[in-house]
């Protein structure tokens, strides 16, 4: 089995940027963000005085479907990251050259697009990694080389996670994409017999899937290396989709005849259902917890660190039962939830990465304290930062921020920073200019103020200046630009197909991103945060 060994948890005041892989394809690129782009961006980064790069989810989503949240696997990685330039087979099979002419005209286009064109560019990508795959059996694995047996040992390294995903996905493809739940009973049922014959007749399919996590693997495990010292941090979504290689060989640990959500709050007034499996807890117990570890170990294995979705989730699980059933929380009690929540982040954090929280909604008191008791950093939202029991509501002074925090601009679900800045009345305004260090950054101003590059500084730099030691930016934020990531609650290409408006590999010829890097910098080194600054 491969050593995997990781530093200590990230240490001391860090900075960095939130962007989606998908978001920050280079010119080589074929229409998206690849993995070989992680340390191009990195670089920039660099540059910027950064020292953290988080990305959202980039496990295989659901066919069809384009939300990284909705994931068929909580363990492999979406082969639309592959970088083809990097895949020796493909390359050796002539590349993009000894690709038919439609093919080539079809790939100009995927790079010329605005937005990542999914349909297009998995079709590209299949055919290219098919005929990828085809000469490596044909000329490495049939001749036992030493890329064979490369090959061979990283699958029974990964076997933990590989075989049943390999499996799940080669039988997805023969049953034409239906959901597992419609397959013949014997699959579906994962009786040992029916598996075995399918393992025997899928067995160059099942190949094909393995070899495509080796190709992706070998690829993030060097974009790890070269993007050194930038620190990558993920994103562990709080469930995977119904549909997944993960319920399909675990189906008693979830409840498919209901769903999570989030219960109401001042966003939702009946909730929101997510349409997600259900954690059974006590299931999962029994086994003490055997997959949320994997997926631990798994995160370990990709990122230095990550941030847990819907922490809270992890503590109560909001059910919606269907029927004339009323939602409810699982676990019941107080008790029962601390006990859960604490369990399930300790063993997230057994791996020896730093785990950070998604905590913002509505959080119960001891959530909060346990995270506190457990040095978990949560989420300080510039936006949600108030003192809400007092007089007026005063936003809290981001220099007030505790030190174990995630100090934000946004998320990828909210509205921007300027969308939120100029949706705000003049007297809410006041109150973000009234606080000490925007003050001082921002003397005498006057409201109604409409957000200008300026206003987009003091609101950056006060976040840099904070006292949480993380500080995570959405990248449209630090552009000030208005383009969303995902628009909850709404369906449609606006959502998870935003790319840079620049390829990564150009962003020190472009003047604005050369001036951001330079402004990002000086206020890393002026408050002693991120790249070139001793950690403790």
């Amino acid at each position: 089995m491969r050593t995997v060994t990781h530093p200590r948890p990230l240490q001391g005041r860090h900075g960095g940027l939130v962007v989606p892989l998908f978001s920050i394809p280079s010119r080589a690129s074929w229409g998206i963000g690849e993995i070989p782009d992680i340390p191009v961006f990195s670089s920039w980064l660099m540059s910027a005085g950064q020292d953290l790069l988080q990305l959202l989810p980039i496990n295989e989503v659901a066919v069809g479907q384009t939300s990284p949240y909705s994931a068929m696997t909580a363990m492999a990685i979406d082969p639309i990251y592959i970088g083809l330039r990097e895949v020796t087979d493909f390359q050796a099979a002539g590349g993009e050259e000894a690709m038919e002419a439609g093919w080539r005209e079809e790939l100009e286009q995927a790079r010329r697009c605005r937005m990542v064109n999914y349909g297009l560019v998995r079709s590209l990508k299949r055919q290219a990694l098919r005929a990828a795959f085809e000469r490596f059996r044909e000329t490495e694995w049939a001749r036992g080389t030493a890329r064979a047996e490369a090959f061979r040992r990283w699958g029974d390294q990964q076997a933990w996670w590989l075989d049943d995903y390999a499996l799940f996905r080669a039988l997805h493809a023969r049953e034409a994409e239906r959901p597992w739940t419609e397959w013949p009973e014997g699959v579906r049922a994962r009786e040992t017999r029916a598996l075995e014959e399918a393992s025997r007749e899928l067995a160059g399919e099942i190949m094909y899937r393995r070899w495509l996590q080796w190709v992706a693997d070998e690829q993030w495990q060097a974009a790890k290396r070269a993007m050194r010292p930038v620190a990558l941090l993920g994103d562990l979504p709080f469930m995977v989709d119904g549909d997944s290689a993960d319920v399909w060989a675990n189906a008693d640990a979830f409840r498919t005849d209901a769903s999570v959500g989030a219960p109401p709050d001042a966003f939702s007034e009946t909730g929101q259902n997510w349409g997600l499996p259900v954690y059974r807890w006590d299931v999962m117990r029994s086994s003490d917890f055997a997959w949320l570890r994997a997926r631990a170990r798994r995160s370990a294995d990709l990122y230095d660190g990550y941030r847990v979705d819907h922490l809270v989730g992890f503590y109560r699980t909001y059910v919606f039962p269907g029927g004339d059933e009323q939602p409810f929380f699982t676990p019941a009690t107080e008790d029962e939830q601390l006990q859960l929540g604490e369990t399930v982040l300790r063993l997230f954090a057994e791996p020896g990465v730093r785990i950070i929280a998604e905590d913002l909604g509505t959080i119960p008191t001891f959530v909060r304290a346990s995270l506190a008791r457990l040095d978990v950093p949560g989420y300080k939202v510039l936006r949600w930062e108030r003192e809400w029991d007092e007089p007026g509501q005063p936003f809290r002074d981001t220099a007030a921020y505790p030190a174990v925090s995630v100090a934000a601009s946004g998320t990828h679900d909210t509205e921007t920073l300027a969308e939120w800045w100029d949706s705000l009345e003049p007297a809410e305004q006041e109150k973000v200019l009234r606080l000490p260090s925007v003050a001082a950054l921002l003397p005498g101003a006057s409201t109604p103020i409409p957000f200008s590059p300026r206003v987009r500084d003091v609101l950056l730099e006060v976040l840099v200046a904070s006292g949480s030691d993380f500080l995570l930016l959405p990248i449209q934020d630090v552009f000030g630009w208005r383009d969303r990531i995902n628009l909850p609650a709404t369906r449609g290409d606006h959502n998870w197909t935003w790319r840079l408006p620049w390829p990564v590999d150009t962003l020190t010829a472009e003047p604005e991103a050369r001036e951001r890097a330079e402004t990002l910098s000086a206020w890393s080194r002026r408050y002693r945060r991120g790249a070139g600054v001793q950690q403790a």
